[in-house]
């Protein structure tokens, strides 16, 4: 009964107007900065590690700047729940759609991967308009079923399926027999679940364990993947731009397809740090022998990704 009244009353202040939100948010930042130092810790080792080459001075500034970026970050997921249709196709925009849109003329669904960089969120709640594809993001399911059916009824409103990890092959196989062309949100910066799942290379000046599974159902349904960076034009307002990874990923490299999102994710956060997600635990598994024993630097394959 307290969750759910916490969450109306989130969805009533979600009508404030964005500059108001941005008002109300800010002394999180201050508490969260400042008192209970949120995570410090974690943020401030993944920044000294990811820069050796910045002082410390500047690896504080960083942390504030990345600390009021959550501030406005909370803003803008709370006004995600009662945005109009109009308004988000406003602040949060594609500038070369037809990156995407030659698949679907292709008669072929296409798989968009990224990272929780900037506004991640907003991106689900324009995915299933921005391309001519059925949009479906990709996700974990929340440990509360109330919040986790509450959320996706606001993030789903305008057309876009959310699936999450354990159903995802079931979604792929599903919609491949059916003919349904899908354009899929993958979010692919987290660190995975099982390290003989992975796939390791350097990623932030740090041998790093990579997610597998978007190279591994690209190639088995033959899916082109592309990159998309999302742009800060100013607070509240944001631009896609999208990049070709793999059009034909049966001929690629193993590995080629992660190897060349690594290389496009690092240059999208270096411009600018502060919007990557440094709190995440993205490291927890630091590289050791123990934790490689018997796995090699080459994709690995696990049973969840046996044919």
């Amino acid at each position: 009964m307290g969750l759910r009244f916490a969450l109306f009353l989130l969805l009533l202040i979600s009508y404030l107007p964005m500059t108001v939100l941005y008002v109300l948010f800010y002394p999180f930042y201050l508490f969260t900065t400042f008192i209970i130092k949120y995570r410090k810790s974690v943020t401030l080792e993944n920044l000294k590690l990811s820069f050796p080459e910045k002082s410390q001075k500047e690896i504080q500034a960083l942390y504030k700047l990345y600390q009021k970026h959550l501030s406005d970050l909370g803003a803008e997921m709370v006004k995600m729940l009662s945005v109009s249709k109009k308004n988000i196709a406003k602040r949060y925009t594609c500038v070369n759609p037809e990156v995407v849109n030659q698949f679907y003329r292709q008669g072929k669904s296409v798989i968009l991967m990224s990272s929780h960089y900037n506004n991640w969120e907003w991106m689900v709640l324009r995915l299933n308009d921005m391309f001519l594809h059925h949009g479906i993001g990709v996700g974990k399911a929340n440990t509360s079923k109330v919040f986790e059916q509450w959320i996706n009824k606001r993030r789903t409103r305008f057309g876009t399926e959310v699936v999450f990890a354990d159903a995802v092959r079931d979604s792929f196989e599903q919609n491949s027999q059916q003919n349904k062309l899908c354009a899929y949100m993958m979010l692919s910066d987290q660190s995975p679940n099982d390290l003989k799942k992975s796939y390791m290379t350097t990623f932030l000046n740090q041998e790093s364990c990579m997610i597998y599974g978007t190279e591994y159902f690209a190639k088995k349904y033959d899916l082109p993947v592309v990159y998309y960076e999302v742009i800060k034009l100013k607070p509240g307002f944001y631009k896609i731009e999208l990049q070709l990874i793999a059009e034909n990923p049966k001929e690629t490299a193993s590995g080629e397809i992660i190897e060349k999102y690594v290389q496009l994710l690092e240059k999208t956060i270096k411009k600018a740090p502060q919007y990557w997600l440094w709190s995440h635990r993205r490291w927890k598994n630091r590289i050791s022998p123990s934790n490689f024993e018997g796995v090699s630097r080459e994709a690995r394959r696990g049973s969840l990704y046996k044919n």
